[in-house]
Formats: structure tokens, C-alpha cells, sequence
């Protein structure tokens, strides 16, 4: 039997993607289309989940963050090639003073205190430089030796040879100190350190000689420059290091911001959409998803870093973030107009009201009920919890404290004085617990209806007392 050979056709190579990448996990209409998935085709998903970083991106931050760090830890390269450059003058000065010294050893009237003076210079040179210290204190003993020497020169120089224009015995050493002063300092410093150098030198030479004024006008140039370059570079580095740590924590929040959109913002909004469209008590929890959704989407879109904490520190309405504890057994009672707080103070309010009321789910029994008042006299911002439960029997909150138990004080008391208000918990002798919370309202007053702590309904033109209603609907609470 002859087989016939089959033509090779053309190859295709299938490449293993990863779960993230496979159409099914970019597609929503083709994830859950299968027979055993609820929905058939087309039905709403969770969103995938967010793919891994990618390697070569994560080792590009690692690289800018290196060098960011490394640019913000370090000195700026001109100030360590001045305190190099110091160094190196410091020796070759000396060396210039040696060779001045031996040129016109047969002038000097004691050429041993001439060599006693060198003697110090060359010991003070040779131990900065085997361990250079960059300090006031070290620049100021350095600034002392070299003065000292220019003084000393006329104990071992004859006053005729002073006169005559002879050089110190130190030459232009101490000039080394005035560049350290200058770097360490900046012009001011220099200035100053030159300032005394020429200084001691009239004082050696009596009558100035234009070699005496060229060199301190010299000094003084040389230190108030050098001086004025250094402050340049440090504000540039200064400058520098801030911009590339902005640059750093933009970077840094637009890539959180990338893996927030794609991963937590978008299961916060399927969790909204879900939530509403069942209803009830889940429709309460999509639209706390959706409140935080909202806030989210609101850090990441801000383009302006200082933008970020204005977004947190705005005003909002309590009323609004207070919604979500009413529920089966807890009716909020809120009045009409906003009450506007800043965004820290009011999720602080908020944790506190939670606290409250999660003291009554586990203590005032299975049949209790809560009401949560909210109102604003304009001057204070007043939250009070009650409850129809058993009550807090007197002492139980000290004896709570005293065994370490601070959910109480932790969580209301402290919260409210911390802002600057104060937290009462009452409890009558016919059960139930009243948690009463005011917070000083820090806005300005606002031009309303409000007279005398009174409200006026402007859509149906009735005045209302809202501590009135608020005591109602205590006593019908107890």
C-alpha cells in the first residue's frame, strides 16, 4: 500500500498567555458564558483581577528611586570638589610657605622660630588631611593657627624687613581657612574669615604696603565669591532634591492610581451597581461603595499633589455620611439644611457614631432600637445616640477602663477630644443609654433661616424647635 505524503500546511504556534491576558479575562461578554455560569452571555461579572506588575517596571522604579536617594543623601558635587580643593591648597600653601621661608633664610633675624612656626603649620596640615574634619570648630582652630602665624612673624623678623614688604611667615596659608569659612558658611562667612586675616595683617606690617592691601582685598574677593557660589549650589541642590521628590511620589501615585482604577474602583462601582439594583438593606451597602468609589476616583484624578490633601480636608455633608447606620432598628433624624464639616472631623464624628451604635447591637439586647439626632445651633454640631435597651448599669465604664477595656473611651470619648468637643453617655434608672457628642462648628456662620435655635421649614412656612422634636422623639424612644 503506497502511502501518499501529505503536504505540510502551514504551522501555527499557539502561545500560552496568562490568565489576565486570555480574551475570556478581557472580554466581559465571554467570561461566564458557559453552561455553568449563572447569566448565560453578556451577563455583568466582577472585574478581573489586576494583572502583576511588570517586572522590567518594577526595576525601572527600583533605578529612579536608587538614584533619587542617592541624589538626596549626598552632598552637592561642587561643595565636595571645594572641600577637595581645600585640602589641596591647604599643602601646597605650605609647601609655598617652606620655599618663601628658605628663599630668605638669611634675611630672617631667628630662623628657629621661623621653623617652630612652619613646625605647626605642617602638623595641623598633615592631620586634616589624613582625616579631613568639615566642622566650625576645626575651621576656627585652623583660622587661629593661621592669624597666630601672621602675628608671629614679627617676633622673628626684623621690623626693617616688615617695612620693606617681606612676606609673612605662614605666606598665604591662612587663606585655606577662609575658603573652609566659605564653604562651611557661605559669603558671610567668608567675608568674615577674610575680614580677620587682613586684619592680623595690618596689625604685623604697621604701615600698610600695597602688597598688604592687593592680598586682603585678595582674601576678601576670594572668600565673599567662593562663599556666593557655594550658597548657589546648595539652594540649586535644595531645589533639586525637592523636585525629584515630587517627581518620585507622582510617580508613586500614578501607579497607585493605575492599579486603583483598574482593580478597586472598578469592583467598588460593580458592587454599587449590584447592591442597587437588589434593593434593601444591600442597597445601603452599594451606596457606601459608591461614596467610596466617589472619594477614590477623586484622590487618583488630582494632578496636583497638594491638590490630594485639599480633597481630604474639604467640607462635606454629615448628613450624608450618616445615612448608612440607619437601618433595621436605628432611625436617624437629621435636619434639613447641610451640616458641613471639614472631611477629617467628619469621619471622626462618624467612627464615633458607629462605636455607639455598635455598643448597642451587643448590649442593649435584641430587641432594642436606636435613634440618632443630628443637629447645628450654628456654634456646635450635636450627635446624640439613643437606645430603648437595658441600660448601662453606674460604674460599668469605669470598671471597663480599669480592666483595659477602652472600646468607650477609645473609640468616643477620645475620638471627641480629640476635635476639640465632648462625649456624655447617660443612662436613666428605666433603661436606656443616651450618647450625646458636640463638636464645635469652625465654619462661619452661615446666613440661615435659624432664630434662637429655632428652624424655619421654608416650604411649608412652619417654625419648628429642634430640641423639642429631639426630646419627642426621645421619649418616644424610651
Amino acid at each position: 500500500m503506497t502511502r501518499t505524503p501529505r503536504t505540510p500546511g502551514p504551522t501555527t504556534t499557539t502561545a500560552t498567555l496568562p490568565s489576565w491576558r486570555r480574551p475570556e479575562a478581557m472580554d466581559p461578554t465571554r467570561r461566564g458564558a458557559g453552561p455553568d455560569h449563572e447569566g448565560g452571555p453578556g451577563a455583568e461579572v466582577m472585574p478581573a483581577p489586576v494583572p502583576p506588575l511588570d517586572g522590567v517596571a518594577v526595576a525601572a522604579d527600583a533605578t529612579v528611586a536608587a538614584s533619587t536617594v542617592a541624589v538626596l543623601d549626598d552632598e552637592h558635587a561642587i561643595v565636595r570638589g571645594l572641600w577637595r580643593g581645600v585640602d589641596v591648597f591647604r599643602c601646597l600653601a605650605l609647601a609655598y610657605a617652606v620655599w618663601s621661608v628658605w628663599e630668605r633664610h638669611e634675611q630672617i633675624a631667628h630662623l628657629v622660630g621661623a621653623v617652630a612656626i612652619l613646625a605647626v603649620l605642617a602638623g595641623w596640615t598633615l592631620a586634616v588631611t589624613l582625616r579631613p574634619v568639615r566642622t566650625v570648630r576645626a575651621y576656627t582652630i585652623e583660622l587661629a593657627i593661621g592669624c597666630s602665624a601672621i602675628l608671629a612673624t614679627r617676633l622673628v623678623d626684623d621690623p626693617e624687613v616688615i617695612t620693606a614688604g617681606a612676606k609673612t611667615i605662614p605666606s598665604i596659608w591662612p587663606t585655606a581657612a577662609v575658603v573652609g569659612f566659605a564653604v562651611l558658611r557661605g559669603w558671610r562667612g567668608g567675608l568674615a574669615a577674610a575680614s580677620l586675616v587682613a586684619a592680623c595683617s595690618f596689625v604685623e606690617v604697621v604701615q600698610p604696603t600695597p602688597n598688604t592691601i592687593t592680598n586682603s582685598i585678595f582674601g576678601l574677593l576670594l572668600g565673599g565669591c567662593i562663599g556666593y557660589c557655594v550658597d548657589l549650589a546648595r539652594s540649586s541642590h535644595a531645589a533639586l532634591a525637592e523636585a525629584m521628590r515630587l517627581d518620585a511620589a507622582r510617580a508613586e501615585r500614578d501607579r497607585l492610581a493605575r492599579t486603583v482604577h483598574d482593580g478597586v474602583l472598578q469592583t467598588l462601582a460593580f458592587i454599587n451597581r449590584r447592591a442597587t439594583d437588589i434593593g434593601g438593606e444591600t442597597a445601603r451597602l452599594g451606596a457606601m461603595a459608591g461614596e467610596q468609589e466617589r472619594i477614590l476616583r477623586t484622590l487618583v484624578s488630582q494632578t496636583d499633589l497638594s491638590e490630594v490633601g485639599r480633597a481630604l480636608s474639604g467640607d462635606v455633608d454629615l448628613r450624608g455620611l450618616l445615612r448608612h447606620v440607619e437601618g433595621e432598628g436605628v432611625q436617624l433624624v437629621s435636619p434639613a439644611d447641610a451640616v458641613l464639616l471639614p472631611r477629617r472631623v467628619a469621619d471622626e464624628v462618624v467612627a464615633a457614631v458607629e462605636a455607639a451604635l455598635d455598643n448597642v447591637r451587643k448590649h442593649a439586647g435584641d430587641d432594642a432600637r436606636a435613634w440618632v439626632l443630628l443637629d447645628d445651633d450654628g456654634d456646635e454640631i450635636a450627635v446624640t445616640i439613643r437606645d430603648s435597651g437595658r441600660g448601662v448599669p453606674s460604674g460599668r465604664l469605669e470598671e471597663a477602663v480599669g480592666q483595659g477595656r477602652l472600646g468607650v473611651s477609645s473609640s468616643i470619648l477620645g475620638r471627641l477630644a480629640d476635635l476639640g468637643g465632648t462625649a456624655s453617655i447617660t443612662s436613666g434608672p428605666a433603661g436606656g443609654t443616651t450618647v450625646e457628642l458636640r463638636i464645635p462648628n469652625r465654619r462661619t456662620a452661615r446666613p440661615t433661616n435659624r432664630h434662637h435655635g429655632r428652624r424655619t421649614d421654608t416650604t411649608t412656612d412652619r417654625t419648628t424647635d429642634r430640641a423639642s422634636e429631639a426630646r419627642t422623639r426621645g421619649r418616644g424612644a424610651s
